[in-house]
């Protein structure tokens, strides 16, 4: 078998060849999965990876955009160190839960109480239930295209392909097999940053609807921004209706201290957390209004949305996320915004230059390389051809191997310990992938 990347050693050959034989296809984890095998980590440092074989990597992926703060940062190392000597997880409330949640909370009005879970997925399942226990129905409406964890509603219509989408409104398509029908049938499909098509979808089912559940950058969706318009649009129908309006910021909280949705001016009533609040450990979280998550109150019987979870709000997630958090100030966060235009225009201006058919997208400290330069605006545009989707991959594997880490998607998130210097590597391996691919 090869090794990959091309100039490796045998370190994770040897680990995938072990991975085949405990492991279905050799992997616990589709995010990661490319060909022959991906590069097995061995340790990280700031904003840096080395893989099994001894290989030194810029890494913009940071485990899917959870480490803002990039690898082993020693004020988190040291929260986690203390918090283990005095136990890691107990059958009983513990302070640190909610020093976190406190901390969380201040940063916006809308979070008037919160819920901890165990993930993003958990995060996005549960605040689908809290809407469907507080208003009654069973159906929710999301975005096509849109990635919102692996509960089954919300991975319908997730990658739906050319041949099925139609001409009219977006239909709901199965991402696994199996998917129930009831579950098809209980979920709606909105095209995005179209306010008028919309509206009209919600309208169709607004007395059956508990929620719309809306990424405000959605990165399957090309990493764009819902555009004003939408947002208002959204908001208002919602409100008339009766319907929950979940926002999803799981990804893009990074944006902004108070969260992507006080960045874009929307007040949505409940917001779904992970990533970068638990300081790089397992954390999913369900923030918004007293009225709304009072499905959770058990003082005068049983609640209507009665939730546990063995690991929700264990302590070492909450020192972890506490000291992440205390570090997430609104001079680091404009910091990092700031890298990440640069980064942005940077990237431009050298498909520019090098007069390659690419753009690149995203907000504050997130970015997305596409290989096409038509307008996106959902996920339709956004969709890759079959020659697109080949180069986007030839890219990803020339970064890969000259040491540059992106999702195969071609996304990226920076770190706080990032520097002017690292933006500029970034790009002079940009610049070689685009050359190298155009030569070909």
């Amino acid at each position: 078998m090869s090794t990959y990347p091309a100039n490796s050693g045998a370190g994770s050959a040897a680990l995938y060849e072990r991975a085949l034989k405990v492991f279905t296809g050799g992997n616990t984890r589709i995010t990661y999965v490319m060909k022959p095998f991906a590069p097995y980590a061995s340790h990280g440092a700031g904003a840096y990876v080395w893989d099994a074989d001894g290989k030194k990597s810029l890494d913009l992926v940071n485990n899917y955009f959870s480490l803002i703060h990039g690898h082993a940062h020693p004020e988190i190392v040291k929260a986690i160190t203390d918090c283990a000597a005095s136990g890691t997880a107990f059958g009983l409330p513990t302070e640190r839960e909610v020093l976190l949640a406190e901390e969380i909370c201040k940063r916006s009005p809308v979070f008037e109480e919160i819920r901890f879970v165990g993930s993003g997925t958990e995060a996005m399942m549960t605040a689908v239930k809290v809407a469907r226990a507080h208003t009654g129905r069973p159906k929710i409406a999301k975005v096509e295209g849109a990635y919102h964890g692996a509960y089954d509603h919300l991975e319908i219509s997730l990658d739906p392909t050319p041949e099925v989408w139609g001409a009219g409104d977006p239909e709901p398509v199965a991402y696994v097999r199996g998917t129930p029908a009831n579950v098809i049938a209980d979920t709606v499909v909105l095209p995005f940053n179209d306010p008028e098509r919309a509206v009209a979808c919600i309208e169709r089912h607004g007395s059956e609807l508990a929620a719309v559940v809306l990424d405000l950058l959605p990165s399957r969706v090309g990493l764009v921004a819902a555009t004003p318009e939408y947002l208002k649009a959204v908001r208002d129908v919602t409100r008339r209706l009766g319907v929950l309006l979940i926002v999803d910021e799981v990804i893009c909280f990074r944006l902004h201290p108070g969260g992507a949705h006080t960045l874009f001016g929307v007040e949505p009533d409940l917001v779904a957390l992970a990533k970068v609040i638990g300081g790089g450990l397992p954390i999913g979280a369900v923030a918004g209004r007293r009225e709304v998550m009072s499905v959770f109150e058990w003082r005068n019987g049983k609640p209507f949305l009665p939730a546990g979870g063995t690991f929700n709000a264990n302590p070492l997630t909450m020192a972890a996320g506490l000291a992440g958090m205390k570090m997430l100030t609104p001079d680091a966060l404009g910091r990092l915004n700031a890298l990440g235009d640069r980064l942005r225009e940077g990237a431009t201006s050298v498909m520019r230059e090098l007069k390659a058919p690419w753009q690149v997208t995203g907000l504050g400290s997130l970015f997305r390389l596409h290989p096409h330069q038509r307008p996106i605006h959902d996920y339709r545009t956004c969709y890759p051809a079959a020659a697109e989707r080949l180069a986007l991959e030839r890219v990803h594997r020339h970064l890969l191997e000259h040491g540059v880490l992106i999702t195969p998607t071609g996304s990226g998130a920076l770190s706080t310990p990032m520097s002017e210097a690292d933006v500029q590597y970034f790009l002079a391996a940009l610049r070689n992938a685009l050359i190298a691919v155009t030569a070909d």
